[in-house]
């Protein structure tokens, strides 16, 4: 069963690479010339099944994704990794399980589009700012939602900058050169995406402070507001950026230890 749960596991982590590096990809293509589209997590799920076996690779995709959630939810509510009761260790298996309900939004999305044939949504958040501001306190509700972010970018970048993620690439006991190589996709891309969930966040501030829900978004809101403000040579390195994230995932998938 263990033997089960940590190909479940590393499925779903190749999973969340493959969808990150098409979202680099698409991203980079748009950037430099007319053919590519920005998009987001959920704009890839339409790409996939456009397609040639569109419907069997967003098949694989949700079935990848699915297991994304197992791991996460298993690993907020088992603690394998044992990461304890302390207000530390609840942060981090909060964040575990925040995760895990993302991408779970993101696999169903997946699952309407296979069995539906629905167009999908996106990742946009502005259905979400829409229900919040219709509640009592909207704008404080939105602001919170828009704190959450802020910390998930800020802790993408303690990631990036503090080191951490290395431990489990060392331990793998790779050829110098391919550590290295990966080592520095990690830096790139936990960066790139700390980045974009800023650039997220304060467009949930501005729909926040302005209680206008047109002001939030996802991703690729998050693009255009980079190439709006900073220009397509920004958005480019950014998109490598989240491209070299996909891949340090796709190597993260096959290499790191899983603790059942």
């Amino acid at each position: 069963m263990d033997r089960k749960k940590e190909k479940i596991a590393r499925f779903g982590i190749f999973t969340k690479g493959f969808v990150y590096c098409l979202i680099g990809a698409l991203t980079l293509t748009a950037a430099i010339s007319t053919r590519g589209k920005k998009t987001g997590t959920g704009g890839v799920l339409s790409t996939i099944v456009e397609q040639p076996f569109g419907q069997i690779l967003l098949g694989i995709t949700a079935a990848g994704l699915l297991g994304y959630v197992f791991w996460k939810f298993y690993q907020a509510i088992a603690d394998p990794e044992e990461k304890g009761n302390d207000l530390n260790g609840l942060f981090t298996r909060a964040g575990y399980a925040s995760s895990g309900v993302f991408y779970g939004f993101l696999a169903f999305t997946a699952l309407k589009m296979l069995f539906f044939a629905e167009e999908g949504s996106g990742e946009d958040n502005q259905s979400f700012v829409v229900s919040l501001l219709s509640k009592p306190h909207g704008q404080i509700l939105v602001g919170i939602f828009a704190v959450a972010f802020l910390g998930k970018a800020g802790y993408q970048i303690y990631i990036a900058y503090s080191g951490i993620f290395k431990n489990r690439v060392q331990a793998a006991e790779l050829d110098n050169r391919v550590e290295r190589i990966i080592i520095n996709s990690g830096y790139v891309g936990y960066t790139a995406r700390g980045i974009v969930v800023g650039i997220i966040s304060y467009l949930i501030f501005h729909a926040a402070f302005t209680a206008n829900s047109k002001s939030a978004g996802g991703t690729k809101d998050a693009f255009n507001f980079i190439q709006n403000e900073f220009g397509l040579f920004v958005l480019a390195v950014l998109a490598v950026g989240l491209f070299a994230f996909g891949f340090f995932l796709l190597v993260k998938a096959r290499y790191r230890t899983i603790n059942i």
